[in-house]
């Protein structure tokens, strides 16, 4: 398949929007709930869809890579964010919180095994949740590979992303002084948890400027200004994981633990110019799995709304369907 689609092109291949058939707010302890919804076919197959961020949330736009003829989708969002509360709270909200969620959906759901789907911070988690609970994951798709490691962080909030794109990174360092510079998430960590509401906002919208500024191969540098109540649990949320290091115990835990998932089989969709998540670790993530398939899509990004990215995605999940 030419993996090198136009944009007009890649929108055939994405599914028309469906409603759910169920959404409903789960309790999952510790004072949090968390929004979840199904769509598609009941009695299908069933997938879940691990959203980005952490702090993205989900959205209607993710139900559309699966056919809902053949496919149970579930979408949630993570602690914190979304429709989920309390809104923008970092309390109790870890790695293996999240963990935990996804296996308290699948046994409310009444579901034996899923397809995993995620992308950026979403493939992290797949990859984290299907180590932790392999019996669990009869597949996985990953996109925009993240696999949580400082040398992913300090290419990110570093400066390294900032030698290809000086113009945004300058707006994202300028706010800092230049004697915190050294340390940006942790710099941005104080100000994102100042109590000032004003100053988190402010902070907030910087934060996720410089990320969405970088997601697509066809940005002009530009990220936008994103809503103060999204954007403030967005980079909070974020902050928060990056600064305790995804709540992982070492340094490349994933490729640490692959051997756990090594005979379940997964596509991994990669953008090659993806600037937030290089695509060296999708293919060492590949090199160190062995039933994984890489993609590389050229003339794309990071996003998952990059043209060549939704195609293939969709591409894949319908190779799926019929194996």
């Amino acid at each position: 398949m030419d993996k090198d689609l136009g944009q007009k092109r890649a929108v055939q291949y994405l599914y028309p929007p469906v409603d759910p058939f169920d959404q409903r707010m789960l309790d999952v302890g510790a004072g949090h709930t968390i929004y979840v919804e199904q769509c598609g076919n009941p009695q299908g197959i069933p997938v879940i869809v691990l959203h980005g961020g952490p702090g993205g949330g989900c959205s209607p736009s993710m139900r559309r890579y699966f056919d809902p003829s053949v496919y149970r989708v579930v979408l949630f969002d993570q602690r914190g964010c979304g429709r989920s509360r309390p809104h923008a709270s970092v309390i109790d909200n870890t790695t293996w919180d999240l963990v935990a969620d996804i296996e308290q959906i699948r046994g409310a759901l009444d579901i034996d095994r899923f397809i995993v789907f995620g992308g950026s911070w979403g493939a992290t988690l797949a990859l984290v949740y299907a180590i932790s609970h392999p019996e669990c994951v009869r597949h996985l798709v990953l996109r925009g590979v993240f696999l949580m490691t400082q040398a992913e962080l300090d290419w990110f909030y570093g400066g390294g992303a900032g030698q290809f794109w000086p113009e945004p990174w300058a707006r994202f360092a300028d706010l800092i002084p230049e004697d915190e510079r050294g340390d940006m998430i942790a710099a941005y960590h104080k100000r994102l948890f100042s109590g000032d509401l004003r100053i988190e906002t402010q902070y907030a919208r910087a934060w996720s400027s410089w990320e969405n500024a970088l997601a697509s191969v066809q940005s002009n540098g530009q990220g936008g200004e994103a809503p103060g109540e999204y954007a403030r649990a967005f980079a909070r949320l974020e902050n928060h994981y990056f600064t305790h290091a995804g709540f992982l115990d070492q340094d490349n835990w994933i490729l640490n633990n692959i051997d756990r998932i090594r005979h379940i089989p997964g596509v991994i969709v990669q953008g090659r110019y993806d600037m937030i998540c290089p695509p060296v670790r999708a293919w060492r993530l590949a090199k160190a799995w062995p039933n994984a398939d890489l993609r590389m899509i050229r003339n794309s990004g990071h996003a998952l709304s990059e043209p060549g990215i939704s195609a293939e995605l969709v591409h894949v999940m319908n190779q799926i369907a019929v194996t």
